[in-house]
């Protein structure tokens, strides 16, 4: 049966079979060429909307999609929402780079985040009366790729992370509040993904 909602007004894609059910989301959409480019088989380009590429191709045999999320909570949650709903996407995996806060993590190593701390007011929009969502990832999944990792001999590091809105923050010393609370690392869309 054919979803009758896709298009999306971002996602152009006609055929929900053309999106795979394992999508990775860079921040970047160049960066989601890159990966088509060098590590795909058999590449369907299925998105240029506002130049946010998506492509679908073959892994080791696996169809795998790669789509940039563009940066921030806002920009990954129109991408992520309408390829979950709309799509029947089953994983997001976010790759991308992100800002060390620990001083055991080093340039290229691997950061699994756990869980996402916020600066932003994302949650909101549950309107939890007390509280605040604490945004976690899957466990099969980052415990999944923690072991790949590891039996590839990959640095990896496993904790909370902080998604923040601010790139350049007014109070510049307020990073370490985060590392003194043990974030590993800073980016600007987990949070988002994860709830």
């Amino acid at each position: 049966m054919s979803n009758t909602n896709i298009p999306t007004p971002h996602i152009e894609c006609r055929d929900e079979n053309l999106i795979a059910k394992t999508v990775l989301l860079p921040g970047d959409p160049l960066r989601a060429k890159f990966i088509a480019d060098n590590f795909l088989t058999d590449v369907v380009k299925f998105n240029g909307v506002r130049n946010m590429f998506g492509y679908t191709g073959k892994y080791n045999g696996k169809l795998i999609s790669v789509m940039g999320s563009g940066m921030g909570m806002p920009s990954i949650g129109i991408y992520s929402y309408e390829l979950y709903s709309q799509y029947g996407v089953e994983q997001i995996i976010r790759i991308g780079s992100a800002g060390a806060y620990a001083p055991q993590c080093n340039l290229f190593d691997l950061v699994i985040a756990q869980g996402a701390c916020t600066n932003s007011n994302w949650a909101s929009q549950y309107n939890i009366p007390g509280g605040t969502y604490s945004a976690i990832a899957d466990f099969e999944l980052a415990s999944k790729a923690y072991q790949v990792a590891k039996e590839k001999g990959y640095p990896v590091h496993v904790g909370n992370i902080l998604s923040s809105d601010i790139f350049y923050n007014d109070q510049p010393e307020v990073w370490k509040k985060w590392a003194q609370l043990g974030c590993l690392a800073v980016e600007m869309e987990s949070y988002a993904l994860y709830c």
